[in-house]
């Protein structure tokens, strides 16, 4: 049963997500449409068959059981409907063909500007509501770097400091992985080596590798070799170590960090020969892992205690202005991805996500940060909404631009007969599109 509920959460969420996204987008175009009296025929939520609607006014407004997305049927223009009959009849004062085109444009991107509005409304009001956390790159005095890991492969070794990325110091560690650096074509991250500054230069496939992997090295690399706390009727409490204890070396090899000494026990055979320091006296002593679960029973150091984290709070101009950073950083990072996609540098196959790679981000998001993940995450698809519709495609918004820009151009506007033609192309490039999006999804997702 708990995969049944498993599911239907997800379902739910993304459900939310999507609705939420899609409402603020048609509202742009129906805002906009209203703002220049053109006639709003119909306001619809998803996509047929239809659960209810209502009418108010000259608008039918609607809710479609398909929650992919939605539409505002415009008079006067030809959209997702194909429906053309209007051409045969007289240019009337209050549809979208009798407008400049100039107005036609507003509405046409309203909805992108809409988009663009929720991510920063979001992002200002999650630094509002929870403020920042930052952690100083002063704080992380240097990391643990395992030979088998991509760490290591790119070049990072044991003591290195990370300052820097792209050939800019910053001054909190949290900047080290900001969408729009990460994304950079010429990508490389600075670092302080016994006193000497060091550029190491990723290889193109670096995010497609930190995709498959997780995150390539995180502040917990720098904790010490100290214990924290001891458990109750542990090998460690039988051996004698005590909190406060560092342990300095395993069978006689020197350990600095948690994450060196885990990988000893874990990959012990037998007792351990550890030397500790306690409060400047060295210690010799010996533990045997537990054979069940391979550990002694000891616990790190919090990383919120052993870190300088700094705990910053905004007003609502403060918190705006960051609204407004982060939404041009993840704006950068994602055209900046599709960029590199687009020209080979990092998997389609990986990268490319449709309905189910949303649905199951937006709940591992969810999980992991409750309201917090599940509002960052659609704020971060706010914004992809914004750049996918603007691709020049016919059917979306970025197609029916095309066809203003032109038309504001040559001051002519495209034949009816070829608009309706480019417009079923695109209609079925964007299904096959979705087809093969979501069959990678299911590949992706289930191992294919």
């Amino acid at each position: 049963m708990d995969w049944i509920v498993n599911i239907s959460s997800t379902i739910l969420i993304f459900i939310a997500a999507i609705f939420i996204l899609v409402t603020f987008h048609e509202l742009g175009h129906f805002l906009a449409a209203k703002f220049f009296k053109m006639r709003v025929n119909k306001f619809s939520i998803g996509f047929p068959p239809k659960i209810f609607g209502f009418r108010k006014g000259e608008t039918e407004y609607v809710v479609g059981a398909t929650p992919l997305g939605g539409y505002v049927q415009i008079a006067g223009m030809i959209d997702e409907s194909m429906d053309d009959s209007f051409l045969e009849e007289e240019v009337k004062p209050d549809e979208f063909r009798s407008r400049p085109v100039w107005q036609r444009i507003i509405v046409i991107l309203a909805g992108v500007i809409f988009n663009m509005i929720l991510a920063v409304l979001i992002y200002t009001g999650m630094t509002w509501s929870y403020g920042e956390t930052m952690l100083p790159v002063s704080s992380v005095e240097s990391v643990y770097i395992e030979e088998s890991s991509l760490a290591y492969e790119i070049g990072f070794r044991t003591g290195d400091q990370l300052i820097g990325i792209n050939g800019e110091r910053v001054e909190h560690f949290n900047d080290l992985f900001n969408p729009a650096a990460l994304t950079d074509r010429d990508l490389s991250f600075m670092v302080n080596r016994s006193g000497e500054t060091v550029n190491i230069t990723p290889p193109p496939n670096f995010l497609d590798r930190i995709n498959q992997e997780g995150r390539f090295i995180h502040e917990t690399l720098s904790l010490p070799s100290s214990i924290s706390n001891v458990m109750e009727d542990s090998p460690a409490e039988g051996a004698g170590l005590q909190a406060g204890d560092k342990i300095v070396s395993v069978n006689r090899e020197p350990v600095n960090y948690w994450v060196q000494l885990v990988d000893h026990i874990q990959e012990a055979e037998g007792s351990l020969q550890l030397e500790i320091d306690r409060n400047g006296e060295l210690i010799q002593t010996e533990v045997t892992p537990d054979p069940e679960t391979n550990q002694i029973g000891i616990q790190s150091p919090n990383p919120l205690e052993f870190f300088e984290y700094e705990r910053k709070t905004y007003n609502i101009a403060q918190s705006f202005v960051i609204g407004l950073d982060n939404t041009n950083d993840t704006f950068f990072g994602i055209i900046q991805g599709l960029g590199r996609m687009f020209s080979g540098d990092i998997s389609v196959r990986e990268n490319l996500g449709g309905p189910v790679a949303i649905a199951s981000i937006t709940r591992e998001a969810t999980d992991a940060a409750g309201w917090r993940g599940f509002w960052n995450i659609t704020a971060f698809l706010s914004v992809t909404l914004a750049i996918m519709n603007m691709l020049p495609i016919p059917a979306l918004d970025g197609g029916h631009f095309m066809f203003l820009a032109y038309e504001g151009i040559t001051r002519r506007e495209p034949s009816p007969k070829v608009r309706m033609a480019l417009q079923q192309l695109g209609f079925i490039l964007l299904i096959g599109l979705f087809i093969l999006i979501t069959f990678n999804d299911i590949l992706r997702t289930f191992g294919g």
